[in-house]
């Protein structure tokens, strides 16, 4: 193996993978649920905590400026993450689940009229359908699906097909969170535009191992969470298109979000406020400024490097075990590999290996039209974060045939 990263400095930055569970060394392979946490995000927290902490965009004193000045420079650091045109059209919510809600109510209230027609592809976490279909409810509009073949790949030309005048918007995962999939969004982005439809693509499963350019994808909205990319919990970005998030109303109604109000009206802010109603999650934020800065560091390069071997080992030795299905055969994949041996089932895989101190997810991975397609009830997901090694996933191939041998 070709290791272009120093994987063992890596880990020591992450304490949490010193554990030990059930008197096993920690083996954490569930990093597309949520990543851990390495020590500079901990401390990014901690730091405007203990030192300057008080609330954003609201006070004239030392503290409040300090963390309103932390908090923008987020900002500006995701604006250059995801090289967004203007620092207006990144917005921080509570996660990607919340920057879907967003846009399904905000963008349906502006643009959805009764009849009007929203693409949802079949491959997507629940957190890109249920928003959808209670929009298309409210506005009495209808839900388009978008199916996958069985290899776990979209077919761009099928979607021409899909797309009607009342074709208003996309709603697509840049990544598969339970086939590791990576869609061709640029090219799906490209067809919808050339018949008038927005996108909003779901970026949960894939910030963490791709480099992103919202300009050059030309995605209409893209959402992501920071929790999945190493940083804290309850806190996400939504990136629209500055025109766009111009003629939606707010979502949310309170602090922050407003120019005026009075019992004879109310005025709203000016983006990316008239979407940030209320108090943040501020010191989240700050650890998702650091996150970003640890990811940077790194670099996409390697990561992706690493990160593809990593898969690639795994992928070679679960297709030589007896009895193994994976669904998902795309040669254009990240992250996760989703399978089943045959005669257990997921759950009681999942548990045996939590004894052995190995964490996976078993079940539908909020994905039920992904099991639905290949009419089973769930799966056995492995994930990797870039400070797994070869070593641990030795490991749980070791666990796994004794696990075969038990029960199958």
């Amino acid at each position: 193996m070709n290791i272009v990263l120093n994987i063992d400095e890596i880990r020591k930055q992450f304490p949490i993978l010193r554990s030990h569970v059930y008197g096993k060394p920690l083996v954490y392979l569930d990093s597309a649920a949520t990543t851990q946490k390495n020590v500079d995000v901990l401390l990014a927290e901690r730091r405007l905590t203990l030192d300057y902490y008080g609330n954003i965009h609201r006070a004239s004193h030392f503290m409040a400026d300090k963390a309103t000045e932390a908090f923008e420079a987020v900002r500006d650091q995701t604006q250059r993450f995801i090289n967004a045109r203007y620092r207006e059209e990144i917005i921080f919510t509570k996660g990607t689940t919340e920057s879907i809600n967003l846009v399904a109510f905000s963008f349906g209230e502006a643009f959805i009229r009764e009849g009007d027609e929203i693409i949802v592809s079949e491959m997507e976490h629940h957190s890109n359908i249920v928003p959808w279909q209670m929009m298309a409810s409210r506005k009495k509009a209808k839900i388009v699906v978008f199916p996958f073949n069985d290899k776990g790949e979209f077919q761009p030309d099928h979607l021409e097909n899909l797309i009607t005048p009342r074709t208003k918007i996309l709603a697509l995962c840049h990544v598969s969170n339970v086939l590791g999939t990576i869609n061709p969004v640029k090219q799906i982005i490209s067809i919808a535009h050339s018949k008038g439809v927005k996108v909003l693509v779901d970026g949960a499963q894939a910030v963490q191992h791709l480099p992103l350019d919202v300009q050059q994808l030309d995605a209409d909205f893209y959402a992501f969470s920071s929790h999945k990319m190493y940083g804290p919990n309850g806190v996400g970005v939504l990136y629209g298109k500055k025109e766009l998030l111009t003629e939606m109303p707010p979502y949310q109604g309170g602090g922050e979000m407003i120019a005026e109000v009075s019992f004879q009206g109310t005025t709203y802010n000016e983006i990316p406020y008239k979407f940030e109603a209320g108090t943040p999650h501020i010191t989240g934020v700050a650890g998702f400024g650091a996150a970003l800065s640890y990811l940077e560091k790194i670099g996409f390069t390697d990561i992706m490097v690493y990160e593809h071997e990593l898969m690639h080992y795994a992928l070679q030795q679960l297709r030589q075990m007896e009895g193994i299905t994976i669904y998902g055969n795309s040669p254009e994949r990240s992250g996760v590999i989703s399978f089943n041996l045959e005669g257990v089932h997921p759950y009681d895989i999942g548990m045996l290996l939590d004894k052995m101190g190995i964490a996976v997810r078993t079940g539908h991975h909020c994905a039920d039209t992904v099991m639905q397609h290949y009419q089973i009830q769930g799966t056995v997901r492995i994930s990797f974060g870039l400070y797994n090694t070869i070593e641990e996933i030795d490991i749980f191939l070791g666990a796994l045939k004794k696990i075969r041998e038990m029960l199958a």
